[in-house]
């Protein structure tokens, strides 16, 4: 009985050590079917722009078709609530933007919890930008707030909760302006800007930089630290009149909460070799992405720190879930 004990603790402490192993092992071969990104956006917005150019780079990296649904609505909320809901076996993502770390704070109930979802990769980010219809007898940020506090006056912003939306909020909060937020997603708000429908628009720059370049819509602003490249032309906020003022938009894809680290490490390997692809770096450059090599481990961190920021934002400008 005595020599028996010890070959008995021995083997259940091996099973035991075994088990988180045996858990946590991807899958033979994966994948070994199709795998759905759920776009937390619309189309032609920038999370949709860059989840459709992953998605030909998975797909043939890989041999197994990489399918786009878009699930856009409050703010970024309806496909992260679709996507928490989804097996955590890796076949489903969430793509979505900074706005899943900003809605936890700005709704009282968004939907989901953070907890809901393991981080895959912070996968680009992109400075946002204030601009104008060409009517609008504004050619600086200065000239803006001045005749802001003439008459009334309304934005179009990438959606409640966006960083285009609190970014905007921050600068009425310091200039001591009102403008009505009118929330769209972020493709329209650049389209209803352009149509003369809202004078003002704040979003993310790559739906922005060809119509500005077209002479479409005016840049008044980026909200970066420094200038952007793809808009030379346009100064920061910072340069006029507001130092230390930097913001930006991110782009990251998650999976549901539980699902294997390998599977996970897989994942955020061959999206970073998709973005490190010359016509896909190209492409992102051009539209002013800027890519963030790091691991899903690092993303976390990330995010952490990301999610304490924002609710400070939030509580700074009183932005609000219209």
């Amino acid at each position: 009985m005595h020599r028996c004990f010890p070959a008995q603790v021995c083997a259940l402490i091996a099973a035991l050590a075994a088990a988180p192993v045996l858990a946590q092992a991807a899958p033979a071969g994966f994948p070994t079917k199709p795998i759905r990104i759920l776009v937390a956006f619309p189309p032609g917005a920038s999370t949709d722009i860059i989840a459709r150019l992953i998605a030909v780079k998975l797909t043939e990296a890989w041999g197994q078709n990489v399918i786009i649904e878009n699930r856009g609505g409050a703010g970024g909320n309806v496909g992260a609530q679709v996507a928490a809901r989804a097996n955590n076996d890796g076949y489903t993502l969430l793509g979505t933007s900074v706005a899943f770390a900003v809605n936890v704070s700005l709704y009282a109930n968004p939907g989901y919890a953070i907890k809901d979802f393991t981080p895959v990769i912070q996968a680009a980010s992109t400075p946002n930008i204030f601009f104008v219809h060409p009517s609008v007898p504004a050619n600086t940020l200065a000239e803006l707030i001045a005749l802001a506090k003439t008459k009334p006056m309304s934005y179009a912003s990438s959606g409640t909760g966006t960083t285009t939306h609190l970014a905007m909020e921050l600068l009425k909060t310091l200039a001591k302006i009102d403008i009505q937020h009118v929330p769209y997603s972020p493709a329209t708000a650049v389209t209803a800007v352009v149509g003369g429908q809202v004078p003002i628009g704040s979003t993310s720059m790559p739906p922005a930089v060809p119509l500005i370049k077209a002479n479409r819509i005016r840049g008044l602003a980026v909200t970066s630290a420094k200038r952007s490249p793809a808009l030379p032309e346009v100064p920061t906020v910072a340069e006029q009149g507001f130092p230390g003022f930097a913001d930006y938009t991110w782009f990251a894809f998650f999976a549901p909460a539980g699902t294997p680290m390998p599977i996970v490490n897989k994942l955020n390997a061959e999206i970073q070799r998709a973005l490190q692809a010359p016509d896909v770096k190209e492409r992102l450059a051009g539209l002013s992405f800027d890519v963030l090599p790091n691991t899903a481990a690092e993303f976390a961190k990330t995010l952490n720190a990301e999610v304490v920021k924002y609710a400070q934002v939030v509580k700074v400008s009183g932005a609000k879930a219209d």
